[in-house]
């Protein structure tokens, strides 16, 4: 895991560009820094050293020197590939799985992509061709941002190496700005910068003189042909494919650890590590919260003991207060509470290895979000003539109270009865924004200086994603878009940057393509039973996990956290949302906000995760738009006028 940056430039390169992208992106790699410039091209690699520690100083170039790579994560089948390399005459310098790309580059272009298997982002300047090519793994597990220019374009791992080789990219896209208070996320290809994109995930681009930027996808899903079998062969079938991809996850040349959460998804991944993969203890990490009921540590405990693991466990009361300007200054965008608890273990982690496994892509591979078979429900529920719902059966759900617990059953049906009046790809869009600003709310809080926001369509990417899924079946083309855009952008973004705060990598076997490729084909019924979710990873887990962990239901913490640490909240909306820069620039309303968060405060209304997304809007432009720092922010928290040193 690295940081990768650089800039082509026909023009002429910019004056020690590279080297101040580079200084933004150290703590992704603390290990080694390397910088290569010829002609129109530079590239630059932060290093966290992970494979051939003594020779894989980057950039990388082939035999002549004429193609040059950087690289930010893993190929995982690279021993494979070199040996077949080799065994085709090619010369290797090094024994890393970076300069595997460049030989095969030498043999297939582009189309090297087919034999890649891993979690990767990186760029490859062909001096023969004086071109760039550049791409993003399959699944999205590594980013990559741009700028093009036209006559130039410069990448970086991060937003804000690009804000360092050019200040004036500090704007805010105000369609981003609409989307993240509607969904929580900000889609490919945008960004919360107006010249910043991102490139989607299973994509690759060229750039040149001659013919400018051009993007293709190299890689999709397919959900059909459905693979048939019975319910027990496909249990069998998965166990085969995930132990298969566990092993090249473990190639390492220094230890690798494990999360270990107490939930199906890090569990299996440990549980299965242990008995068919490993032949010594493994590193395990789990924070324990004070939470009761969203304490998973004693489950993940449970799995440790069983399996021998060498387990650490910290209990922590997750503070927003000590740790939420450093949250968005490394996520460069609004935060999500999921990155508090993930920037929290991870620390712990990185005290003990330079490498950790966990869970993320279960859900959006197996099942495992109430939505999918919400969305399915509303199907029933809007069987009812309209007129019945909307004036009878609304009224009497608006009498229903608003404040409350987040997963109360007054929002459960409150969520289907909205979803009811929409239908495919729309009402999938919508199910996802049930918690945030809908254009109701969105029309009390926006000011004039958003521009016109009603032209905007936050949901256009997602809807897209559904209604040209290659699938069938509602589940099948939620799953889709799940595993396209939201996973991404979403989880796995977080746990990118939470994990590289720290200097440690972080790898998702169930991302791996092969496994999602196998996943996406078995049938809706080995994912989704009526209100049963997650059925085939739920039938293999039976097989390795003790009972209590089996049967316990499934506990989101992260949503949680505007409930739980309600004290805290009330600092930072007294600090940030008073006297709000958003408002003070028209953006949003004052009066607004503040009858939000009284609403909020009086429990007449349930807003913690919209106030969440305001907050975190705020604390970013300060920092973004308008050039606060993450002591001067501290400082604010803290109600002091001195700058405090950031956590």
């Amino acid at each position: 895991m690295c940081g990768i940056c650089g800039e082509i430039n026909y023009r002429g390169l910019r004056d020690g560009g590279v080297a101040r992208m580079l200084a933004t992106l150290r703590h992704r790699g603390p290990d080694d820094e390397g910088l290569w410039s010829e002609g129109p091209a530079a590239l630059g690699h932060t290093r966290l050293s992970i494979i051939d520690l003594d020779t894989g100083h980057q950039p990388v170039g082939n035999e002549t020197g004429s193609i040059q790579v950087v690289l930010n994560g893993e190929i995982y089948n690279y021993e494979e590939l070199r040996r077949g390399l080799i065994e085709r005459g090619h010369q290797f310098k090094t024994h890393s799985d970076t300069e595997v790309i460049a030989h095969l580059y030498e043999e297939r272009g582009v189309d090297c992509l087919a034999e890649l298997r891993g979690m990767f982002a990186f760029a490859l300047w062909d001096a023969d061709q004086q071109r760039l090519f550049a791409a993003r793994d399959h699944l999205g597990q590594k980013p990559f941002f741009y700028v093009d220019e036209g006559h130039s374009l410069a990448f970086g791992s991060e937003i804000k190496s690009l804000l360092a080789l050019d200040p004036s990219l500090r704007e805010m896209d105000p369609e981003a700005l609409n989307q993240y208070l509607t969904l929580r996320i900000i889609t490919p290809p945008r960004s919360m910068f107006r010249r910043v994109r991102k490139l989607p995930p299973a994509h690759f681009l060229t750039f040149d003189a001659k013919r400018g930027l051009e993007i293709q996808r190299y890689w999709d899903l397919r959900f059909e042909p459905k693979i048939s079998g019975s319910d027990d062969d496909l249990v069998d079938a998965l166990e085969e494919r995930i132990i298969e991809c566990l092993r090249p996850h473990m190639v390492s040349d220094v230890p690798v650890g494990a999360f270990l959460s107490g939930g199906f998804d890090s569990t299996l991944v440990v549980a299965m590590l242990m008995k068919h993969v490993l032949r010594e203890p493994l590193q395990t990490f789990t924070i324990g919260l004070p939470y009761g009921e969203h304490d998973e540590a004693p489950y993940a405990r449970m799995v440790a003991e069983q399996y021998g693991t060498l387990h650490h466990e910290k209990v922590m009361t997750p503070s927003l207060v000590a740790h939420l300007p450093d949250l968005v200054w490394h996520l460069d965008e609004p935060s999500d509470p999921l990155s508090v608890c993930s920037y929290l273990i991870a620390k712990m982690a990185r005290e003990h290895v330079k490498v950790v496994l966990g869970g993320d892509g279960g859900d959006e591979l197996f099942g495992g979000y109430d939505r999918y078979y919400g969305n399915v429900y509303a199907d029933y529920y809007g069987a009812l003539p309209r007129s019945l719902r909307a004036h009878v059966a609304g009224p009497l759900l608006g009498m229903l109270p608003d404040g409350g617990w987040y997963k109360s059953v007054g929002h459960q049906m409150k969520w289907l009865h909205r979803l009811s009046f929409w239908e495919g790809g729309e009402r999938y869009a919508r199910s996802l924004g049930y918690f945030y600003f809908d254009e109701e709310r969105r029309a009390q809080l926006y000011g004039d200086g958003i521009g016109d926001w009603r032209s905007y369509d936050p949901d256009r990417e997602l809807r897209e994603a559904y209604e040209n899924a290659p699938a069938s079946s509602p589940v099948d083309r939620m799953l889709y878009a799940d595993s396209q855009l939201r996973l991404s952008d979403h989880s796995v973004m977080i746990l990118d940057r939470m994990t590289m705060a720290h200097g440690l990598e972080a790898r998702s076997p169930f991302m791996d393509p092969r496994l999602a490729e196998f996943s996406a084909q078995l049938p809706v019924r080995m994912k989704v039973r009526g209100r049963k979710l997650r059925w085939i990873q739920r039938r293999l887990v039976e097989r390795y996990l003790p009972k209590a962990v089996v049967d316990r239901p499934k506990q989101g913490f992260s949503s949680a956290l505007p409930y739980m640490l309600r004290d805290e909240y009330r600092l930072l909306f007294d600090r940030f949302l008073k006297d709000s820069q958003l408002a003070r620039d028209g953006i949003l309303r004052g009066d607004s906000i503040a009858a939000f968060v009284a609403d909020h405060s009086a429990g007449r209304a349930d807003h913690g995760n919209r106030l969440w997304l305001l907050l975190n809007s705020e604390i970013w432009y300060r920092m973004f738009m308008g050039g606060e720092t993450r002591e001067t922010l501290h400082a604010q928290i803290a109600g002091t006028d001195a700058p405090e040193a950031s956590a």
